[in-house]
């Protein structure tokens, strides 16, 4: 019997390589898609020599064919931080709504399941707290950070237009605020900054008073709730996140315990448009899916201290 196949975009990408790696775990046939200008071949390199997997470099935003049948599109392409949507506004919007389109018709085309990743940012700075599915949002189009939060609210309402008009399976997750291994050093956001900081012996930067919060999963654990979302009946967005929720200040301090370095902090001012609260309502994800975090916030953090231990002295010695 042949194996199942899916197609993940942005599969060289911090989020997809993990999958990428549980799809074939679990013996699908993965065809990873990634025209790398965030993404880094170096995150599916040691997954070349499985039989399984093939990677091709392709935009999605552009007429993609993948031959034969396919199990699942799974659409994780896209800039993903402040830094890459900031200096990539136009491909951040084309990936959210031409590569969104392209994919749809691919899904069409094999008769077959279609993910979305989508995103916390969706909520835009929430007035409601914590955030549910119901919630519409409080999304600023014209700000700075508007090209990533429409490009990703227009790609939930084109994906529900092709499962309402064309009987597409659909599934969408609004992911949240995840970190692990594979993060880019430069990738701008609050792990990876604090981290990087902390182990080169710098003061954390925070923005504003530190006073705004945020919600932290594991890639392990964000994985498997994509998984589970993937296999289910659920055709709606759906909220994969930790609920529990901290300030960034409290963040920096967990961060620097960790590494074994004394907290030093540096303040920044806050960026335009920055949400001041981020928390997860994941009733939904627990009713339908079983699912919510298992990996507590100091092991997520021990296991990706020594990616990141790893990734800075491998560019000192560049």
């Amino acid at each position: 019997m042949r194996k199942r196949r899916v197609l993940i975009t942005g599969g060289a990408g911090f989020l997809g390589s993990h999958l990428c790696e549980r799809m074939l775990a679990e013996g699908y046939e993965v065809v990873c898609m990634d025209n790398l200008i965030t993404g880094e071949l170096g995150n599916v390199e040691h997954l070349f020599s499985e039989p399984e997997f093939h990677y091709e470099r392709r935009d999605v935003t552009e007429y993609i064919h993948v031959v034969g049948d396919l199990f699942a599109v799974l659409h994780f392409a896209s800039p993903a931080s402040p830094i890459d949507y900031l200096q990539l506004p136009i491909q951040t919007l084309k990936v959210g709504s031409l590569g969104t389109h392209k994919t749809l018709g691919l899904a069409r085309a094999k008769g077959c399941r279609y993910l979305l990743a989508s995103t916390s940012e969706c909520y835009g700075d929430p007035l409601v707290h914590p955030q549910s599915e119901s919630y519409c949002g409080n999304v600023d189009p014209v700000g700075p950070r508007g090209v990533y939060d429409e490009a990703k609210r227009f790609a939930e309402a084109m994906t529900m237009a092709y499962g309402r008009f064309h009987g597409l399976e659909t599934r969408i997750a609004r992911i949240f605020n995840t970190y692990g291994p594979r993060m880019r050093l430069d990738d701008g956001r609050v792990l990876p900054t604090f981290m990087c900081q902390a182990l080169r012996g710098e003061p954390l930067s925070v923005f504003g008073d530190g006073g705004q919060t945020r919600s932290f999963c594991y890639v392990d654990d964000l994985v498997e709730g994509i998984w589970r979302l993937l296999h289910s009946n659920e055709r709606g967005p759906t909220n994969l996140g930790n609920p529990d929720e901290m300030t960034i200040l409290e963040f920096a301090r967990e961060v620097a315990s960790v590494a074994e370095v004394e907290l030093q902090v540096v303040h920044r001012e806050l960026p335009e448009g920055d949400p001041r609260v981020r928390q997860p309502d994941i009733s939904k994800a627990r009713r339908l899916l079983g699912w919510e975090p298992k990996l507590d916030l100091r092991q997520g953090l021990q296991r990706t201290l020594g990616y990141f231990r790893e990734r800075l002295g491998a560019a000192a010695l560049a």
